[in-house]
């Protein structure tokens, strides 16, 4: 029997990372996920079956776990919109994380908190990764939904509070380790310690720099998996973590990089560390608005349009109309392309999942490097409710803190039309002179409201 389950978590693996090598392609990263469903799915069989040929009185308990999470899970994902998806992404994370810390926990009880040097040091490295992972990812839940605001996790020297924390937790791990154990009171003291540095992790990072720390808190869970799995002994979820760890890391670089951030900034919660002047915020300039029927015959008679979705065009839901306006302007002989900022959204990819959403071809989609070189040949940038990754304080105002970011350079467009409901700061809380330049002139209006008016009027023409 325990070669039969041997060969199963074989399988499982090897659908695990096939499927996940599949969603590095939107053409195919549908089947890419039901292959990766497949092989946990077979996964989570065997580690029902594999640890209970003695206890078989447990299934009760596993049966209804499963139950109430797979009633709770199926749920949650046929009702959340792609609007509060990166909201679901850091909940689901962070429960990730959570049962980590809990296998650890339980770890700790039925040993009696005593075990070797590297037993502790794994045990207790994965308690605090698992609590950090959850703590962090419920903060960054209640900012992506609003929830929380900044306003109410400020933390003074909130860089020097999360160093101290840090270094206080690797010295009681070191010390317990080292002693070989440690009683109840440790334990919870240990387990509060990682609770709160959780959250001064996550508390001091701006709204601008969410789709890092998703990515960082991704890996956290990923690395706290495999942690479990070595335990557990289960091998594919050491192989699973291991996967999810270091693509996670991957791509925390990957973000950081297109957020001019280093990774040190990063481990330490100093995303925000730049201040700005007290009147280096504000723009002043004349705004310069266009309507939906001038706009049309500008797109109409154009060769070449570029559409910069942002997290407004999710808020509004958008991308569908946004496809049809695409196919209009292809059929007029129009040459259409969608210039992607990294960071775009509240997640990374997030523009990219709502545009697939919509049957965009992903040929049509650009990176941030593509983005600049088609820009600059353009005749019509669209910004369709994006903000801070169009903004040229990143290059010109080196009190901003968004400064030294790379960003979609519009200003190289002839033209740019941003829609957006109103003069209000982006998500980072800065004002965006892009709004004042000549060549750019506003649509204000709900994203999708205003592009249904650009549809209308562009079937007239």
């Amino acid at each position: 029997m325990i070669v039969l389950f041997d060969i199963v978590l074989f399988i499982s693996s090897i659908l695990l990372i096939v499927g996940l090598r599949k969603l590095s392609h939107p053409e195919s990263a549908n089947n890419g996920n039901k292959l990766a469903a497949l092989g946990v799915g077979l996964g989570i069989v065997v580690a029902i079956f594999y640890p209970l040929e003695t206890q078989n009185n447990n299934y009760l308990f596993i049966g209804i776990g499963l139950l109430i999470g797979g009633i709770i899970g199926v749920i949650s994902a046929k009702k959340v919109p792609m609007t509060a998806m990166p909201e679901m992404v850091s909940l689901f994370n962070g429960f990730g994380g959570f049962s980590a810390a809990l296998i650890s926990l339980i770890w700790l009880i039925n040993n009696n908190s005593i075990g070797n040097y590297t037993d502790l040091t794994v045990v207790l490295t994965n308690l605090f990764l698992g609590f950090v992972a959850f703590t962090g990812s419920m903060v960054a839940y209640g900012k992506l939904s609003g929830k929380l605001k900044d306003k109410h996790l400020q933390i003074p020297y909130a860089t020097i509070v999360n160093i101290c924390l840090l270094i206080v937790a690797i010295g009681l791990i070191s010390f317990f380790a080292y002693e070989g154990k440690l009683t109840t009171t440790h334990l919870i003291l240990f387990t509060v310690l990682s609770v709160i540095y959780g959250v001064t992790f996550v508390a001091p990072i701006g709204g601008a720099d969410m789709p890092v720390v998703i990515s960082l808190l991704n890996s956290l869970t990923g690395i706290t998996a495999a942690i479990s799995g070595i335990m557990t002994d289960n091998k594919l979820m050491l192989l699973g973590g291991i996967l999810v760890g270091s693509s996670g890391i991957i791509l925390t670089l990957l973000m950081c990089t297109a957020m001019n951030r280093t990774l040190i900034g990063v481990l330490f919660g100093n995303f925000s560390a730049k201040k700005e002047d007290a009147g280096s915020n504000a723009v002043y300039g004349t705004i310069k608005e266009i309507s939906a029927s001038d706009l049309a015959i500008q797109l109409a008679y154009s060769e070449r349009v570029a559409i910069i979705p942002g997290y407004g065009m999710a808020v509004a839901q958008a991308q569908k109309i946004v496809k049809d306006v695409e196919n209009i302007l292809i059929n007029k002989g129009v040459e259409l392309k969608y210039t992607i900022h990294p960071v775009a959204g509240r997640m990374p990819g997030h523009m990219n999942v709502l545009l697939a959403e919509a049957d965009v071809s992903y040929d049509k989609l650009l990176d941030l490097e593509e983005s600049n070189d088609y820009l600059a040949s353009t005749d019509v940038a669209i910004v369709v409710g994006a903000n801070d990754v169009v903004n040229p304080s990143a290059k010109d105002d080196p009190t901003s803190k968004i400064y030294g970011m790379p960003i979609l350079d519009v200003s190289k467009t002839k033209n740019v039309i941003v829609l957006k409901r109103s003069m209000n700061a982006g998500y980072a809380g800065i004002e965006n002179p892009l709004f004042f330049k000549d060549n750019t002139k506003m649509l204000f209006a709900d994203a999708k409201k205003s592009l249904e008016s650009i549809l209308g009027e562009l079937k007239n023409l």
